[in-house]
């Protein structure tokens, strides 16, 4: 069973979500809340699996909420679906690791698809309660998904699907399979977020993922390249050479 809790200041809004997940099974619906202190006390009280929660709530932001939940050491924190009217908070949202971010009003399928992400974490979470949206490694927390808008679209990215990141003056630009998408963001910060067991920054303008590469070459004019397994060359300073020797000696 998964224990929920129902976090919005609209009580027709509320009852449409305890209707909506009346079809899903094992779910349970343990209490509701129609304020920021109604929220943090009924999830103390309840410690549920899984909070359905509002941006917009009386006395704080949803994100307000989540803080003061997280600031209590004993308290187990809920996965975290956000239920909102708001598309501008999206990507925030995903950067602490939301489950889903349903934009009202939502549909059956969409909610279902949502609590499925959650069953699924849950589960995942019962034999490795470490991993959740993120990878660790040696310590470190590195995303596993990237979100964000596209032409219009709030798009859910995972990290393996990435090829290579290249900058372009305030920007990056994410190259896929089939796609590329243009973020405002630095190489660092994103390099920050990054496994580097699957990631490898060979240019101050460029990253590869490892699993796409396929050789990497040195020209005639001494100039280094990494060449991926599509044929695309990238190339790799001086600088950078070294790293990507150490991870062929690894």
């Amino acid at each position: 069973m998964i224990y929920a809790v129902v976090a919005d200041d609209e009580l027709l809004a509320r009852q449409k979500l305890r209707q909506l997940l009346r079809e899903e099974p094992e779910i349970d619906v343990v209490g509701e809340s129609a304020s920021a202190m109604e929220t943090i006390e009924l999830v103390r009280m309840t410690q549920p699996d899984l909070l359905f929660l509002d941006i917009r709530m009386p006395g704080m932001d949803g994100f307000d909420i989540i803080g003061a939940l997280m600031a209590e050491p004993n308290l187990p924190m809920p996965r975290i679906i956000f239920t909102t009217a708001y598309d501008s908070y999206a990507l925030r949202a995903f950067e602490i690791h939301a489950v889903d971010y349903l934009l009202k009003p939502f549909t059956f399928e969409r909610l279902h698809s949502a609590v499925e992400s959650a069953r699924q974490q849950l589960q995942a979470a019962k034999h490795a309660p470490a991993r959740d949206d993120l990878a660790k490694t040696n310590g470190h927390q590195y995303t596993k998904r990237i979100v964000f808008k596209s032409r219009g679209r709030i798009l859910f990215l995972p990290v393996p699907e990435i090829r290579w990141i290249g900058a372009e003056e305030n920007y990056v630009r994410i190259c896929t399979q089939s796609e590329t998408h243009l973020l405002r963001e630095t190489m660092s910060r994103i390099e920050e977020r990054l496994d580097p067991q699957m990631f490898l920054r060979v240019h101050r303008s460029s990253i590869v993922n490892l699993q796409y590469v396929k050789e990497v070459r040195t020209d005639a004019d001494g100039e280094c390249m990494v060449i991926l397994v599509n044929g695309q060359k990238i190339a790799m300073s001086r600088s950078y050479r070294s790293r990507i020797q150490e991870w062929l000696h690894r």
